[in-house]
């Protein structure tokens, strides 16, 4: 018999993908799909549950099916149709409750995978350059997505004490970008114009829709020889980039706005539904985030194809020409760089656009290394 592999928020675009590859696979027998809505795009040879990962129902999908494999990618920042903020946080925290209760109950449950957020670690001035595993963020996300994956990620390491019989992986993704990403981050680059935090250049970094579904597949998978999929793992693209260098490459010319009149302009775009501009993400706009990808590659054995630059690359070919030609933009901006008092002197240390704190960018090209 080979394996059962059960996928919870398969109506996205992104737990689709997954179970139409993860089938595929010769070691899995059957995939189950589930999902509080019925999905818009097929899911191959998988078999469809419609079931709300809220209600204690989902044990009985675990028991119908004998599932051994659970990979929990309903965890998200963004609502799915017409669900609002509130849907989205209960389907986070109270779904991946019952979720987690109802394999603990499962014996045929013998691997759980879950797709977290480099966002527990929060986005501070304070932060360290480059955040481990193990790094304790200077200050815990205090709401939005990133409190939610702090909750999810307590309630997974309770499950893996009481059940230390199941091999638990987090994997810990940075901002996920491709052609279909859905995100505020993606809402926020497909703006005609950015809005930025004056006075800051946060690093990025980014992973490729494609690297997801590679790395969720090795970590649901039993480990090769050398490797351990079990435990947390950040996952993100090699490099880091600039605001600065996105909105350049994307043609979107930016809006420097004064740091306390963020959370006014944020407020406003959220009341138009243009993106989410939560104070989670005006911090990671601020400061940004970059994290240490040793052990996704030495402990769980995964190598992305591609880069940081790459990821944001393919994202903007995805989303077609800003409003100004991208070169024509990189040497309008080089060009007033080059002035003697741009971004505050030579002298500064922080050059054209940087706050204080920010390193330069040959340390932000390697720090993460």
């Amino acid at each position: 018999m080979g394996k059962v592999v059960l996928v919870t928020g398969v109506a996205r675009q992104l737990g689709g993908r997954f179970v139409r590859r993860i089938q595929r696979d010769p070691e899995v027998d059957r995939v189950i799909g589930v999902d509080a809505v019925d999905p818009a795009h097929h899911l191959g040879g998988a078999d469809f549950v419609r079931a709300d990962i809220r209600q204690p129902a989902i044990a009985r999908v675990l028991a119908e099916h004998a599932v051994d494999t659970v990979v929990h990618m309903d965890v998200t920042g963004t609502p799915l149709g017409s669900g609002g903020r509130t849907t989205v946080k209960e389907t986070n925290v109270i779904g991946t409750m019952q979720l987690l209760g109802a394999c603990q109950k499962s014996p045929s449950v013998q691997r759980f995978v879950v797709k977290s957020s480099t966002s527990v670690y929060g986005s501070a001035p304070r932060d360290p350059a480059v955040f481990t595993e193990t790094t304790p963020p200077k200050s815990l996300p205090s709401g939005g997505f990133a409190k939610d994956a702090v909750e999810v990620e307590g309630y997974v390491r309770g499950f893996a004490r009481r059940r230390p019989d199941v091999a638990v992986c987090v994997l810990r993704f940075a901002n996920i970008l491709g052609p279909c990403a859905d995100s505020p981050l993606a809402e926020y680059f497909s703006m005609p114009v950015l809005p930025t935090v004056f006075g800051y250049d946060p690093r990025l970094q980014f992973v490729h829709e494609d690297d997801v579904i590679d790395v969720l597949r090795i970590a649901s998978h039993e480990p090769r020889r050398g490797t351990l999929n079990s435990g947390t793992f950040n996952v993100a693209g090699d490099g880091v980039l600039l605001l600065s260098q996105c909105s350049r490459r994307l043609g979107r010319p930016t809006v420097p706005v004064l740091l306390p009149a963020v959370t006014w302009v944020g407020s406003a775009l959220r009341t138009v539904g243009v993106t989410d501009f939560s104070p989670e993400q005006i911090r990671l706009l601020t400061h940004g985030r970059v994290v240490r990808t040793t052990q996704m590659r030495e402990t769980l054995g995964f190598a992305p194809k591609f880069t940081t630059a790459e990821t944001f690359a393919d994202f903007a070919r995805s989303r077609g020409p800003g409003l100004l030609p991208p070169d024509t933009l990189a040497r309008a901006v080089d060009r007033i760089a080059a002035l003697p008092l741009a971004g505050g002197g030579r002298g500064s240390g922080h050059g054209p656009g940087r706050g204080p704190g920010q390193p330069t960018q040959s340390a932000e090209e390697g720090a993460h290394r």
